[in-house]
């Protein structure tokens, strides 16, 4: 029988491998993942996780050494897809970030891979904002924004997906994300 863990795993983000790559694919399946995804959240991880792009940065997030989520960063105005249009704040980046597998949710882990990706896209990158556009649906996830610090900046519809851009800026991170 295993214990319930008592305290935040130490969680740490790293760059994706090639040898990552079946284990994002696997987490890609899983129905959470794949909710919160959206229709047009399809990610050809083979090709991606080995191309080097100045404006993107793929991170895998571990928890006390295991490969727990992932997050994506992203310079929402030098992307190539243009996802975020073409009236983006410059500079401005924006997250992906989800935990592959459900008993690695509600134990703090995307606290601490939220502030982790914050305090990159605002040191590293000297984001003047990061934005987030989790679907609209994803009441869960809003909430959690919500308690980082984040604020609405308005529904907006991304392909097939109705979405609530939401944008938080250096020093709005809220004490503990709570």
């Amino acid at each position: 029988m295993t214990s319930a863990p008592t305290e935040d795993p130490v969680v740490v983000l790293r760059p994706a491998v090639a040898a990552d790559v079946p284990l994002l694919e696997l987490w890609d399946e899983d129905p959470d993942v794949a909710e919160s995804g959206g229709d047009d959240d399809v990610f050809d991880w083979a090709w991606e996780v080995p191309r080097s792009v100045e404006w993107r940065e793929i991170l895998v997030a571990e928890a006390d050494g295991e490969p727990v989520g992932v997050v994506v960063l992203i310079d929402a105005a030098r992307e190539e897809t243009h996802y975020w249009g073409d009236d983006v704040e410059p500079g401005a980046w924006a997250i992906d970030i989800w935990i592959g597998e459900e008993r690695h949710r509600s134990r703090g882990i995307g606290r601490q891979m939220m502030e982790s990706a914050l305090r990159r896209c605002f040191g590293t990158h000297a984001a003047p904002a990061v934005l987030i556009d989790p679907l609209t649906t994803n009441v869960r996830a809003v909430r959690f924004y919500e308690r980082m610090g984040f604020v609405h900046v308005g529904p907006r519809r991304f392909g097939g997906d109705d979405c609530s851009v939401m944008r938080i800026t250096p020093g709005a991170l809220a004490p503990g994300g709570r």
